[in-house]
């Protein structure tokens, strides 16, 4: 009787010794996730964003280091062809003399800028070249574009802006001089503001004014106008009808890696997407 009682408590001992084996192999299985470092590079317009999805991704998987570096597009594109970054940031379409060093390409989000003015304005629509001509002193008075006469005061984010940067580009306001040099042509005599925040309050509360916001910040506070007879909006932007409106791309120079595949699938599912609606920017998904 004993004997039985031995070998059955063998038994168990060597049941509960593999059952334990099988807990430590979920444990080594879940060392085996995936882990590395993701680096991605470039747009200071985008930056923040990446920051956002990095910071939640990174929650979530902790084996994964994701790196946010700026620099501007450019640079993202640089960094990919030096094989420094995993991913390439853009807040702009890949130029034709840059896309020899692109094998993939992600549209993450969309951004649209939206031109403002005050509400009691008479202006209900503008086209780029007006916009242009405003921002560059070539227009200064409202009744040259169907307003009342009176002086335009124009409201402008700072240098270094991503949105500033977005808008100069899109509207011809920046652009190379002789020497081949990128030139921001904002008139000096523009009111410079540090935030978004800081134009629309300028703008409502300022007649005469005009200014642009990231379309995520819009307010009833003031008018957005139509911008070559179309209104900026999450639809507009999407389809690509509103003219002052960006894409905001990942690029990489060869396959991603593994744990860069993880992160840009996590970017492009349905939580990525809430967060980049949620950062004030229109998602794609």
């Amino acid at each position: 009787m004993k004997k039985i009682f031995a070998i059955a408590l063998v038994t168990v001992l060597a049941l509960g010794a593999l059952a334990g084996c099988g807990k430590q192999g979920g444990s080594a299985d879940s060392g085996n996730a995936i882990t590395g470092t993701v680096v991605t590079a470039g747009s200071t317009s985008v930056q923040p964003l990446s920051e956002e999805l990095a910071a939640v991704f990174m929650d979530e998987n902790p084996g994964i280091t994701i790196e946010v570096q700026g620099g501007g597009s450019g640079q993202g594109i640089k960094a990919i062809q030096e094989k420094i970054a995993d991913f390439g940031a853009l807040s702009r379409e890949v130029k034709e003399e840059e896309k020899a060093a692109v094998a993939q390409e992600y549209v993450i989000a969309k951004d649209g800028v939206a031109v403002i003015v005050n509400r009691d304005s008479k202006v209900e629509e503008l086209t780029l070249e007006q916009i242009k001509k405003i921002y560059t002193g070539e227009i200064t008075n409202w009744k040259d574009v169907g307003g009342v006469d009176a002086s335009i005061v124009v409201v402008s984010r700072e240098e270094g802006s991503g949105t500033r940067g977005a808008f100069t580009e899109i509207t011809k306001v920046a652009g190379k001089n002789e020497a081949g040099v990128e030139v921001d042509n904002t008139t000096k005599n523009s009111l410079v503001q540090g935030s978004t925040g800081a134009v629309m309050q300028t703008v409502a509360t300022t007649p005469n004014t005009i200014g642009y916001v990231s379309l995520g910040s819009l307010s009833d506070t003031v008018k957005a106008v139509k911008v070559e007879g179309v209104a900026p909006t999450e639809e507009t932007v999407l389809s690509g009808e509103y003219k002052i409106s960006r894409p905001f791309l990942y690029v990489a120079g060869g396959e991603p890696s593994e744990a860069a595949k993880l992160f840009i699938d996590f970017i492009l599912s349905e939580e990525g997407q809430k967060i980049v609606e949620e950062s004030g920017f229109v998602p794609v998904k």
